[in-house]
């Protein structure tokens, strides 16, 4: 099952971590509710031992702790596995506007380690969950003991990029009438959709609610555009550069970084490595979780052991 644990982010934003086992004895008082799309299963594994590694779980721009669960679940057969709804998304606290930074988002990500005694933690983060990982790892060394960045670019996207996301909030139909709809148009009849693709349709059913006039994101498409905008101007090669500890680069071969700009982060990162999962895109560890997990083994095996 998946028990949620509430914790304290940048500004005192309320933020929902949810963990996917049974957890250690740790002297934490967690909430005991389950959560909706991220509840858990009747077989899921019993969890780790005390003692075991900190797993912490970044999700991108728009996502929600759920998308990790797959891998969430598996890691918890050996280590302390936890997702973050980050600020905005979620159940997660939705603050002003003014509250999305890029500062929020990595301070949230350092609150949780150390509320959640996971440090130092193997961070694993997905599109801005990756560069929100590697920041904080540049930052805050010693709560880190490895990351791993799966199909985030260092470069700047620039002006067109915003504007081609904002033009794309735009097209939503919104509200859908079912989440069949969700799943079609997400799938199938999205712009930006080349051919059909029923895990993203999937994927963007975990982030809609209904209400009163049908299904609508859970998020403000607007606080996600003010999200996006604190990072899409810039590169973060220099930060990339100043992560010490033992980086794997993963990219769905569709995905949004390119090979050679994947393998350029890996030749900046002091201690890179890279990896890719054949036939996924942008959401591989989630429309293709078995070849997500044979990419990630080795790594994580070299660096949390057994």
């Amino acid at each position: 099952m998946a028990r949620r644990i509430d914790v304290t982010g940048a500004g005192g934003v309320r933020l929902a971590a949810w963990e996917f086992a049974d957890p250690p004895k740790t002297g934490l008082d967690p909430d005991d509710r389950t959560g909706g799309r991220a509840g858990g299963r009747a077989d899921a594994p019993p969890g780790p031992t005390p003692g075991a590694a900190g797993v912490l779980l970044l999700h991108g721009l728009m996502g929600r702790a759920s998308h990790w669960a797959s891998t969430a679940r598996w890691l918890a057969a050996r280590h302390r596995a936890v997702a973050l709804d980050q600020r905005g998304h979620g159940q997660s606290e939705k603050p002003p506007q003014a509250a999305y930074t890029r500062e929020a988002y990595v301070e949230d990500a350092e609150a949780a380690l150390e509320q959640l005694g996971l440090a130092p933690a193997l961070l694993i983060g997905h599109a801005m969950g990756a560069l929100t990982a590697w920041q904080l790892a540049a930052k805050r060394p010693e709560l880190v003991r490895g990351l791993i960045i799966c199909d985030m670019r260092a470069s700047a996207l620039g002006a067109a990029s915003q504007r081609e996301w904002a033009d794309w909030f735009r097209a939503w139909p919104v509200p859908f009438a079912t989440l069949a709809d969700v799943r079609k148009w997400f799938g199938e009849d999205d712009p930006w959709v080349e051919r059909p693709n029923p895990a993203r349709g999937e994927f963007y059913a975990e982030v809609m609610h209904e209400g009163a006039d049908g299904w609508r994101p859970v998020f403000e498409p607007e606080q996600m555009l003010r999200s996006r905008e604190t990072w899409v101007y810039d590169a973060h090669w220099e930060e990339l550069a100043q992560v010490r500890c033992p980086t794997l680069v993963v990219r769905g071969v569709d995905g949004e970084l390119g090979r050679a700009e994947a393998q350029e982060m890996v030749r900046v990162l002091p201690a890179g490595e890279y990896a890719e999962v054949s036939d996924a895109g942008h959401l591989a560890h989630y429309d293709m979780p078995g070849a997500w997990r044979g990419a990630v083994q080795p790594f994580l095996d070299r660096v949390l052991g057994d």
